[in-house]
């Protein structure tokens, strides 16, 4: 699941900000006092939750956090147990993997549904002049956007309710990936300086929120003003959400005019061994495991592997994952697949979006 200030589809140059809080006026030496203050009312903590916030404090007071943010919610915040249960719920229980995948007919079976299809051509359809002018400027796919808004929230029904600082702060205190998530709290202490409300910061149990589900680094760095209005709001505005995907997708290496991938006929005589990938990815090794290594369309079709949709020119390169179950034995998928994944890193998702994606232009 990534995010600052857009290109307004208005002009050129708007900023995406919002109505940022004025400064503080205080002094170096008020700011200081204010700090002193707020540790020695931790100077006895209750819980070790206690003493924590105080460095949670410290860590956001440094990155240049507000003083009179950090006074505002630090002492509301509580460990959240829900959170970490549900987040200890999600750990793998095993680091080995089967030489045979899973198939993945049941998992899409699940997840586009003819209601997901119908309800995401709809807003494909009411929302096609800001979708074209979306793509016109980032190249991105308006279905595969409109996609990834159904996956993610169920085009906005379901977007979290809980309380995204308490969430960062919870599951930064459990300490599994503590690092990530005292970082995601400082950004999202960054959020409420540049003037986004506490309530509207409301999210998953993992931290992700708005409608395209971005985590808070993310949407300082990313987040699009997608209608015009001067504000990049991805809580409240589908068009920013829309124009805030793409901008993703873009950052993330998609490329203008090529699809995610196609699907292919495989021949019996395909050599597996001799197109098999040597990198071993840094990042979700089990997900790259499943492809081959790239090469070009030309030299797919050299070797049998004869693809049945259209889009792909024979100089495009290409990785070849097969899919059991998956609606065609096998796709050649291209880097645009690759920023799908930048998003999520499965490829039960990615695959997911892009069959989505595929049926909503269809209708």
């Amino acid at each position: 699941m990534r995010w600052i200030i857009g290109w307004s589809l208005a002009g050129i140059g708007a900023l995406a900000l919002g109505p940022a809080n004025a400064r503080d006026n205080s002094t170096g030496a008020v700011q200081a006092a204010s700090a002193q203050a707020y540790a020695a009312q931790y100077a006895q903590p209750q819980s070790a939750f206690d003493r924590y916030k105080t460095y949670l404090a410290a860590k956001a007071r440094s990155q240049g956090v507000r003083e009179s943010t950090i006074q505002a919610v630090m002492p509301t915040l509580d460990v959240n147990s829900r959170v970490i249960e549900l987040d200890r719920a999600q750990r793998p229980t095993s680091t080995s993997y089967d030489d045979r995948p899973p198939a993945f007919g049941g998992y899409l079976e699940r997840h586009i549904t003819t209601s997901l299809i119908n309800r995401g051509q709809a807003r494909y359809s009411s929302h096609w002049n800001r979708l074209y002018r979306i793509q016109s400027l980032y190249g991105v796919d308006p279905s595969v956007i409109m996609a990834i808004y159904g996956k993610e929230t169920s085009y906005g029904s379901v977007t979290g309710g809980f309380d995204l600082l308490e969430v960062l702060a919870s599951l930064a205190y459990e300490g599994r990936r503590r690092a990530l998530f005292e970082n995601e709290f400082v950004a999202a202490m960054k959020l409420l300086d540049l003037g986004v409300r506490r309530w509207q910061l409301k999210g998953s149990y993992a931290g992700a929120t708005g409608y395209p589900q971005f985590m808070p680094s993310v949407v300082l760095r990313l987040r699009q003003d997608g209608d015009g209005d001067g504000f990049a709001d991805v809580w409240r505005s589908e068009d920013d959400a829309f124009a805030s995907i793409a901008n993703y997708l873009r950052d993330a290496g998609w490329k203008r005019g090529i699809p995610w991938g196609v699907p292919v006929r495989i021949p019996a005589t395909l050599n597996r061994a001799a197109i098999q990938s040597k990198v071993r990815a840094p990042r979700c090794p089990a997900v790259f495991r499943r492809h081959s290594r790239w090469l070009t369309v030309r030299e797919w079709r050299s070797l049998g592997v004869v693809p049945t949709g259209r889009g792909l020119p024979d100089a495009e390169l290409a990785t070849l994952m097969e899919t059991p179950g998956g609606y065609a034995p096998a796709y050649l998928l291209t880097e645009n697949y690759y920023a799908i994944l930048d998003y999520n890193c499965s490829n039960y998702y990615a695959l997911t979006i892009g069959l989505l994606a595929n049926a909503i232009a269809a209708g």
